[in-house]
């Protein structure tokens, strides 16, 4: 989640609010533009009225020209509303477990004038709430206990919160039951885990070292002439932003054993695994929002390239942690990604411009929100606000970019996925900054969505968009969000969070047509005000797809067949099974010799019409020959018979992945698993 401009700086509240990176209301540092001045005051906000409510809807404007939106006639978007009542629509997907948010990430009070509403808002640094509307008043306070991103370990779930982490035992993923919660303010709270570690990424002004929740005194008032100016928080030295390691030896009791600062802040992190340093691991991480005062962190500066070239704005932090002494994780290296090689000018990249008003004219790109690593590549791909970028990380201490993109349809790159043989990326647009509603019938089908990025010889071309069919209601934040591979053989199949537009899975095979083939959507939250909610995160983990939900909690779903992904496949994508997932670290996905894998083959093949009906049911009855026989030589070697015809065809077929399917069966039948 980046941030909504809409709304952003409208008020005149507290410093520590106002840059509350994460949200709407609480902006991040924005992109400068192409020839900045050195940083300053940013120019003063239009006030607000104290009945004006930010989150009323509002209706989409027209469609611009040539463009499409999304279908209003699907039946996702006339869903009933309501928080837990609201109604739900799936289709290929079964919903098999829904956990409300823990007691501990819960404001239950239904009046801002409740006192644990003006409590998280004076822990949030809101000086006087009362210039505020009391609508605005709930929403702030909620955002404090928003649900953000997941981790995976054996049979441990770890959900970040704004306020903390949750920890689940999901050993049965429909029996999901919480084993703990940390309570650790300072939010995003996105997490990885690493062997008995545990990472969060922390950013807002009232994170402390201690983990309090206590937050900081209220900041004094603004000199006469200045209330309308955004102000930086009054420098403290128990303040805390950066990344979070905790032990996690004993699950059920974290242990904080270091608390790494970075001059903006941890938006997000990403794990990062050298297969040649088997004694450290390195995070990357992505700050948003603003630079903080040297007074509190020496060493930061949020002035301009021209005016320091040391500035903390164009780069990213490397934290080497070293695994048996992780008290001692330190940066490391503060990577120019930015740069452009040949003047050695820090701001190398810009957007090129984008679509909304004011937004036309190119601006500098000067943060990465989000940054997927595949160490088996050796790339990363960097989604950094304006651009999409591509890195070689062979030495992951220093990242080089090897090639950067721009999209005058794209807002806020915002996260990225490789496809498993890594000849494609899928970037993410968070138009609106994920508080906006940018599934409406008449929002453009290519803002807010994805790109689908061709990548052959460390070079990205474009190949398509994809963004949610289903049109969604003027109360509903949607837009592009976080999502993984599901490892279907044979396939490039990623599940995604659209934030209140639900889960949608893509089929991205045919990079130059993705489809949509399974779903799970409820209703809008609320049909008179747009609040915060919805998936952040969909990630497929061994057999089974979980879901952050924003307001309400955590999600768990099944896959089911239908003409689009037939049992077998779903099976195969069963057989895969990791000890650890934390997405933004990608795995090469590997698949056993299993018979199973072989039959998801067969129904791809089937469906595209690769091999004649006949021999693909010659193969079925020889797999189920070999099964019935318990594998014996016999029947197995009738298996490894076929497997010539298979190679033959493979070297003819017509597609790409129709080759590959065929040799990949071919090796099966040759070899199958017992």
């Amino acid at each position: 989640m980046n941030r909504v401009k809409s709304v952003a700086f409208c008020l005149s509240v507290a410093s520590a609010v106002v840059l509350f990176s994460s949200v709407a209301l609480l902006q991040a540092q924005t992109p400068a533009p192409a020839s900045p001045a050195a940083q300053a005051p940013a120019a003063p906000a239009k006030p607000m009225a104290p009945d004006e409510n930010p989150f009323a809807p509002q209706p989409a404007p027209p469609l611009p020209a040539g463009m499409t939106g999304s279908d209003p006639n699907d039946p996702r978007s006339s869903l009933k509303p309501g928080l837990y009542d609201a109604g739900e629509i799936a289709l290929g997907m079964k919903h098999v477990a829904f956990l409300k948010k823990p007691d501990a990430f819960q404001i239950v009070a239904t009046s801002a004038d409740d006192p644990k509403v003006q409590k998280t808002l004076a822990q949030l640094g809101v000086g006087d709430p009362s210039k505020m509307p009391k609508e605005m008043q709930m929403v702030i306070a909620q955002l404090a206990f928003a649900n953000s991103d997941f981790a995976f370990q054996g049979n441990h779930l770890f959900q970040g919160n704004f306020y903390g982490v949750s920890i689940y035992d999901i050993s049965n993923p429909a029996k999901t039951n919480l084993l703990t919660t940390l309570v650790c303010p300072g939010g995003q709270g996105d997490v990885s885990v690493y062997g008995n570690l545990l990472f969060m990424s922390v950013e807002m002004p009232n994170g402390r070292l201690d983990c309090g929740e206590q937050g900081f005194p209220h900041e004094p008032p603004p000199a006469a002439g200045h209330e309308k100016e955004r102000q930086m928080p009054v420098a403290q030295k128990d303040r805390f932003r950066g990344v979070r390691i905790f032990d996690i030896s004993d699950i059920k009791n974290p242990k904080q054993v270091a608390a790494v600062q970075t001059c903006r802040g941890s938006h997000t992190h990403t794990l990062v695994v050298d297969p040649n340093d088997k004694d450290n691991v390195y995070i990357y991480v992505s700050g948003t929002s603003f630079v903080r005062q040297t007074e509190e962190l020496p060493g930061c500066s949020g002035a301009t390239p021209d005016k320091d070239p040391n500035t903390a704005l164009f780069r990213i932090e490397v934290i080497k942690v070293p695994l048996a002494a992780p008290q001692d994780a330190k940066v490391v290296s503060s990577p120019r990604v930015f740069i452009d090689p040949r003047s050695g000018a820090l701001n190398g990249l810009n957007n090129g411009g984008s679509h909304g008003k004011g937004a036309e004219k190119p601006a500098d790109t000067n943060q990465c929100h989000d940054i997927t690593v595949y160490s088996a590549i050796g790339l990363a791909a960097g989604a950094c606000s304006g651009n999409g970028i591509l890195l070689d990380i062979k030495d992951p201490v220093h990242p080089k970019r090897v090639d950067a993109v721009n999209d005058p349809n794209y807002s806020y790159w915002h996260s990225a996925t490789f496809s498993n043989d890594g000849s494609k990326v899928v970037f993410t647009d968070e138009w609106g900054g994920g508080l906006g509603a940018r599934c409406r019938a008449n929002d453009p089908n290519k803002w807010g969505a994805d790109a689908i990025f061709n990548l052959k010889s460390d070079k990205l071309s474009m190949a398509a968009y994809y963004k949610l069919p289903a049109a969604q209601g003027d109360t509903e934040n949607c837009v592009a969000h976080n999502g993984s591979l599901i490892p279907v053989p044979g396939r490039d199949i990623e599940v995604q969070a659209w934030y209140q537009g639900g889960v949608s899975v893509m089929d991205f095979t045919d990079s130059s047509h993705p489809f949509e083939i399974a779903y799970f959507d409820r209703g809008p939250i609320d049909p008179k005000m747009l609040v915060l909610g919805g998936d952040w995160s969909a990630y497929w983990y061994n057999g089974s797809i979980y879901g952050s939900e924003i307001a309400r909690g955590l999600d768990v779903f099944e896959l089911t067949p239908t003409k689009f992904l037939t049992q077998n496949e779903i099976d195969a994508a069963r057989s895969v099974r990791v000890a650890e997932l934390n997405v933004q670290d990608q795995q090469k996905i590997e698949w056993p010799a299993q018979l199973v894998v072989a039959r998801a083959y067969l129904d791809q093949l089937a469906r595209s019409q690769a091999l004649p009906t006949e021999q693909i049911a010659s193969i079925e009855k020889a797999i189920q020959a070999a099964e019935k026989s318990h594998m014996s030589e016999k029947k197995v070697a009738k298996l490894k018979d076929l497997t010539a015809s298979l190679e033959a065809s493979s070297a003819t077929a017509k597609t790409p992945a129709d080759s590959a399917r065929l040799q990949a069966l071919a090796d099966i039948l040759k070899h199958p698993a017992a």
